[in-house]
């Protein structure tokens, strides 16, 4: 079969001749790639730069996609800890990462939406006590999945959701998908009595903004939850003491571990039908899986999606 191999973190991944992947035991499975996202995580892990990654080479990347198995179903696949990614015509799943679904959907935007919307999807559902009515933030609501928790806070019933973000224009877009308010970095203030903040960017401009926002809040003893969920600006925010000593602040973070892998795959189904519903909008671009070395460091702003 043909699949991307990724030879080392410095250099892309390469569309080559690659042995069949076989299933060890009763768990998993072999079956038949038709869609895989390129997220941040799929990157991260594959360059050894995220948390979770190994960085032994050489490997297939891809952690996620739509497969289809030995009885034609189609399912979407959630992989760890495997050398066998999705980046592939074929690729072995753990059957019990994985969720059966509708005939009928398109596996393009599946691939597309599933990791990025998970994020903020399982933050709130799962990660902290989220309920409707209340404010929330999104620092760096224009990338992918900042785009996508602007919509699913909406959808979870938030009274009001407010985008932070660099891209006056890119902001500008976000109001028709349920923003009530964009700002840049430099207004974080106008969002200063929110009740969660959805953080993708962390760093420097997360640092920043707690100050000015926790200062400007009209009551220092309402909770405010923040979330850590990416960190776009930087692995390390230098956070000033008087943050956690001024109001009533809780950071806690979102993501592989924090987040009991059952409690993934309990809210797949249902993301996936608002994603095929069309309740949340994507915005996915198809690529041959041939294509990955050039498409692997392009600067594009749709989530692209390899096709075997």
């Amino acid at each position: 079969m043909h699949a991307a191999v990724l030879s080392s973190s410095d250099t892309p991944p390469a569309y080559r001749e690659h042995p069949e992947p076989v299933a060890a035991d009763s768990n998993e499975m072999a079956v038949e790639v038709l869609a895989a996202g390129l997220h941040h995580l799929t990157r991260a892990k594959a360059t050894g730069s995220h948390y979770s990654s190994d960085g032994v080479f050489p490997l297939v990347p891809g952690v996620d996609g739509v497969v289809r198995d030995p009885d034609g179903k189609l399912r979407y696949a959630v992989l760890d800890d495997t050398k066998f990614g999705t980046f592939a015509e074929r690729t072995v799943i753990d059957v019990r990462r994985s969720v059966l679904l509708p005939d009928g959907i398109d596996p393009v935007r599946i691939a597309a939406a599933m990791n990025p919307g998970m994020s903020s999807w399982v933050a709130l559902r799962r990660r902290i006590g989220f309920t409707a009515g209340q404010r929330v933030l999104v620092i760096g609501a224009t990338g992918n999945a900042g785009r996508m928790a602007v919509q699913i806070a909406k959808l979870f019933g938030a009274a009001q959701v407010i985008a932070a973000g660099r891209d006056r224009t890119r902001l500008g877009e976000l109001t028709a998908l349920g923003a009530d308010i964009t700002c840049t970095f430099d207004e974080i203030e106008r969002a200063a009595d929110v009740d969660v903040v959805l953080d993708y960017v962390w760093g420097e401009p997360a640092a920043g903004a707690m100050i000015p926002m926790l200062t400007a809040r009209a009551d220092r003893s309402a909770p405010l939850t923040w979330v850590q969920i990416g960190s776009m600006a930087g692995p390390v925010a230098p956070l000033p003491s008087a943050a956690l000593r001024s109001a009533r602040l809780q950071i806690v973070g979102s993501g592989i571990g924090s987040v009991p892998a059952r409690d993934f795959i309990t809210e797949l189904p249902q993301l996936a039908a608002a994603v095929s519903e069309g309740r949340i909008d994507v915005r996915p671009r198809a690529v041959p899986l041939a294509d990955i070395t050039q498409a692997w460091t392009a600067a594009i702003g749709d989530r692209l999606v390899f096709v075997p």
